[in-house]
């Protein structure tokens, strides 16, 4: 057991100038427990080096992941969840001791337990967070316990045809294990939807990480029914409706962390599917510097938001981070002087001190209905989810006309395709022009891992083999960076998203292509002219700096 505390830790590491920002990172290693995993997120050190930097410390040895996934694992006599929660791995060493791998070694409570349940003392060895994370993800998966007998009996197969059956069989241990399992597997791996699906050959389980589907095992040894049931009951939905779709929410606790999620569930050929966003309650600090943007759009981006009144409509494709731009753009313009009212759907961020509505058509409060009357509760600045039909588009430019700032977004393609979109809607030419200010579009590229990604210098060769590079303006002594993979990435040589954006500003010569009912295109041409950053070209410029590689711009942008 260390006596020495994380603040201790965390002075040593300001002394030694291992963290950026001494004062933030000291306050987060007090913030709440576990400290240390809070002192790690807020600094800028990776995993492995934050681990060797724990062992020196404490005076521990460190073990690598490799020698972790080769020792006989002790985990049979704990709960998976203690295991996770505290981030520690009992497994026996070479001699036939008893070890316990901890990331954290200030929390006693994983050590203290080891000695009980395993009956004697446990020697302590430093391992990252993200290699007990990864090796309790390998090994609990191999000792997950059988279902019991009953669930595999044509007996339940008929009993989940009967509501009250299904119900309690949808709230035995068995199911709920399985179902907070899913939850804890999405959570290690940063995934952001959950999408559980039945086919005529069982159910299929998949998870978006950094913006792409990963298969992972689904649930063995109990129904599909009985999954999707325990889901509709933490989101408060009906288990007896099965013919039409549903959305419902929920907010859980796994271990110390809290989660909101919304649950769409549809019928399909072979059951109900369910698709489950996780909204994590600490969805960290909202800063224009996170956002990606380039110096010229980060200036013109705080240009506009200095604007009194107008419209800003931010546009991408469903999950393109515009909620997150939104938010970010909310936090810049939340100050006492301001009243700002929000009507999303859903609520995915809480910022203090802005007030915040979530839809419910149910029961009539449309984006509409609360356009109406936001503008009866004297704001500065309303932020609508999203214009989705001609009332809202309408109220929503007449709010901008009468002295306050509207942001909203839209779903099209480029930030020119907004202004057809508009008159699309039915908004009048001459109002668009003296409302509109701004449209920002953007898309999400993932990010290189920082630990291997490999730089390359391209040759003649290289330009010529793959047309990729050419597209970009790649020419001969160009270096790129590309994806290699390692532990800390799961192999996919990427970690994390990055946005790429455009910006068009409502320049005389744009004001004049609306007059001529100009389609995006000539829009699109106009802006680029006035001096435009594109997608692409912003991706680019990416891709120089190393955040991300060719293969994702392409991926997500067009060449014009």
């Amino acid at each position: 057991m260390t006596s020495a505390s994380a603040g201790d830790f965390a002075s040593h590491l300001v002394r030694s100038g291992r963290i950026a920002d001494p004062q933030a990172d000291v306050a987060a290693a007090d913030a709440g427990a576990p400290s240390l995993r809070r002192l790690w997120e807020a600094s800028d050190l990776g995993a492995g080096d934050f681990a060797d930097a724990v062992a020196q410390f404490f005076a521990l040895p460190r073990i690598a992941l490799p020698v972790l996934m080769a020792a006989p694992p002790l985990t049979r006599a704990f709960s998976p969840r203690f295991l996770r929660e505290l981030a520690v791995f009992p497994y026996r060493a070479a001699d036939g001791g008893a070890c316990l791998a901890v990331a954290d070694p200030t929390d006693t409570a994983g050590p203290r337990a080891a000695e009980i349940v395993l009956g004697g003392p446990v020697a302590l060895a430093v391992a990252s967070f993200e290699d007990v994370a990864t090796v309790l993800a390998e090994r609990l998966g191999e000792d997950e316990p059988t279902a019991a007998p009953d669930l595999q009996a044509p007996a339940a197969g008929r009993a989940a045809d009967d509501i009250d059956s299904l119900r309690d069989l949808a709230s035995g241990a068995p199911v709920v294990r399985a179902v907070d399992g899913l939850f804890e597997k999405a959570v290690e791996l940063r995934a952001s939807d959950i999408h559980i699906g039945p086919f005529r050959t069982g159910l299929e389980v998949r998870m978006r990480v950094d913006g792409l589907l990963r298969p992972v095992p689904a649930p063995a040894g109990v129904l599909p029914q009985a999954i999707i049931s325990r889901i509709k009951i933490l989101a408060g939905l009906d288990i007896a409706e099965r013919r039409l779709p549903q959305d419902g929410a929920a907010r859980l606790r796994l271990g110390r962390d809290e989660l909101d999620v919304r649950v769409a569930i549809m019928p399909t050929q072979h059951g109900e599917s369910a698709v489950i966003r996780l909204l994590p309650r600490d969805r960290g600090l909202l800063s224009i510097d996170r956002l990606g943007l380039l110096a010229a759009d980060r200036a013109t981006l705080t240009r506009l938001l200095d604007l009194p009144h107008g419209m800003i409509v931010v546009t991408g494709p469903t999950g393109s981070g515009k909620t997150t731009t939104l938010a970010t753009m909310l936090s810049i313009l939340n100050e006492p002087t301001r009243k700002i009212l929000t009507i999303e759907d859903p609520v995915e961020y809480e910022i203090r001190g802005i007030y915040q509505s979530q839809v419910k058509p149910s029961i009539g409060l449309t984006f509409a209905a609360a356009l109406r009357a936001f503008v009866r509760q004297d704001p500065d600045v309303i932020m609508v989810g999203e214009v989705r039909d001609p009332e809202t588009a309408h109220i929503a430019v007449h709010a901008a006309l009468t002295g306050h700032l509207v942001l909203t977004t839209l779903h099209t393609d480029t930030a020119a395709a907004a202004v057809p979109r508009l008159l699309d809607l039915g908004v009048e030419s001459f109002l668009l022009k003296s409302t509109l200010r701004a449209v920002v579009a953007q898309r999400l590229v993932r990010q290189l891992c920082d630990r291997c990604k490999r730089p390359r210098t391209l040759a003649a060769a290289d330009i010529a083999a793959d047309p990729r590079f050419a597209a970009l303006g790649f020419a001969a002594g160009d270096t790129v960076h590309e994806p290699v993979g390692c532990e800390r990435c799961a192999g996919a040589g990427y970690r994390g998203r990055v946005g790429v954006f455009e910006i068009l500003t409502l320049s005389d010569a744009i004001r004049e292509q609306i007059d001529r009912s100009a389609g995006a295109g000539a829009l699109d041409r106009a802006a680029i002219t006035a001096g435009m950053t594109t997608m692409l070209d912003d991706g680019i410029a990416k891709c120089r700096a190393g955040l991300t590689s060719p293969a994702e711009v392409l991926r997500v942008t067009t060449v014009r």
